[in-house]
């Protein structure tokens, strides 16, 4: 017998976070969250300044600017292939192609592995990026993903998004894209 996606925590928080900013019509609007009842195993000042670097990142993407937005990402990023110039190229197109770009993250888990100058975090985030196209005016879903962890390092004194966990393989399995932008 199939499971209601609503008696699987989790399943369901996408499919509401899309469909909120698609039926409030919500325009350049950023939410950064953690979901009540998140697994978080850092202390309050490693949550402070996680949530900080999201914060910043959306006020850059609010101001259209591309250096802020960078500044989100480390040096040494790479997902599935991409690198910061590749990110940095994908941001251009997209603070290009839209305005009031709106971005939602809802943290779920919060964890360190680790100790030391080698200690990473894992932030599983469920998520959402969309924009109004300056070419059409309307909104437009840009990208979403679904407890997509977030690999992050410190870097220059602050936390950044140095990948993702999971497999690295530059080949994608049919009918699946990469999110490289959260």
């Amino acid at each position: 017998m199939a499971r209601s996606m609503w008696s699987c925590p989790g399943r369901w928080i996408l499919p509401a976070v899309v469909a909120l900013i698609l039926a409030t019509g919500t325009t350049g609007q950023a939410s950064t969250s953690i979901s009540q009842g998140s697994l978080v195993e850092v202390d309050q000042a490693t949550v402070s300044e996680i949530l900080d670097v999201f914060h910043k990142a959306e006020a850059a993407i609010a101001a259209e600017n591309l250096e802020g937005v960078m500044a989100l990402y480390a040096t040494h990023y790479n997902y599935h292939g991409l690198r910061p110039a590749d990110i940095r190229k994908i941001w251009s197109e997209l603070l290009r192609e839209y305005r009031n770009i709106t971005d939602t993250h809802v943290f779920l888990q919060i964890v360190k592995v680790g100790s030391g100058a080698n200690a990473i975090i894992e932030v599983t985030c469920t998520g959402s990026l969309s924009g109004i196209s300056k070419t059409t005016d309307l909104q437009i879903p840009i990208d979403s993903w679904h407890e997509e962890v977030h690999v992050l390092t410190r870097e220059g004194g602050v936390w950044r998004i140095r990948g993702h966990a999971g497999e690295t393989s530059r080949v994608l399995p049919f009918g699946t894209a990469p999110h490289p932008l959260f």
